[in-house]
């Protein structure tokens, strides 16, 4: 038969077979001031589950890479928070890549996967971002167009990510220096001037 203890436990005795066991000893009445005394802290427990809504605003990108035959597309879905408030804000949801080349489909489905629960567990995700940009091929990387190398796929999906997360405010791109425009237009200047030269003349 199951006895539930209803009240603290003060004290505590071994009772023998054919013994009567004794009533326990209170505690002295020092110790009992002492621990009303001590401070308690009171443990509050949050948890807010947050159910996938029917809708989610999402944004797909397509990734055109010399290693693969096929096109990437890859589709970042956002979860909005506090709609209609003043604290609204998006957070990536879920990602998902689709291609016609199954050669990296384990993977592939893997990495979107840990990916999305990551994202899910709510907190800083932007770690995801360097985490993939640092991913480099054996093989050797590419270029893409605009001349930005990629040291690999996986650091592209992680460029993709990325400006994602500068889209939806996650990430913010530090401010730039008057010397530092002042170089990026004189270097523009420059292209320009260079390309205007190699046009033919009509």
């Amino acid at each position: 038969m199951a006895i539930k203890i209803g009240k603290k436990i003060k004290g505590y005795s071994v009772a023998r077979p054919g013994e009567v066991p004794a009533p326990p000893t209170a505690a002295p009445a020092v110790e009992r001031d002492e621990a009303l005394e001590l401070p308690t802290a009171e443990v509050i427990q949050m948890h807010e589950r947050v159910e996938r809504p029917d809708v989610l605003v999402g944004s797909t990108y397509k990734i055109k890479s010399p290693l693969f035959e096929h096109a990437l597309y890859v589709t970042i879905n956002d979860i909005v928070l506090n709609q209609g408030t003043p604290h609204e804000s998006r957070r990536p949801f879920e990602i998902f890549i689709n291609s016609k080349n199954m050669d990296h489909f384990q993977w592939i489905v893997a990495l979107t996967r840990i990916m999305s629960a990551v994202f899910r567990k709510g907190g800083d995700c932007t770690f995801l971002v360097e985490e993939m940009k640092a991913v480099f091929d054996p093989r050797g990387g590419y270029f893409k167009s605009g001349g930005v190398y990629m040291p690999s796929i996986v650091a592209e999906i992680g460029a993709v990510v990325e400006d994602h997360l500068k889209t939806i405010g996650l990430i913010h791109d530090p401010e730039l220096s008057d010397a530092q425009r002042a170089l990026i237009n004189e270097k523009r200047a420059a292209y320009d001037a260079e390309q205007a030269k190699k046009k033919p003349l009509s």
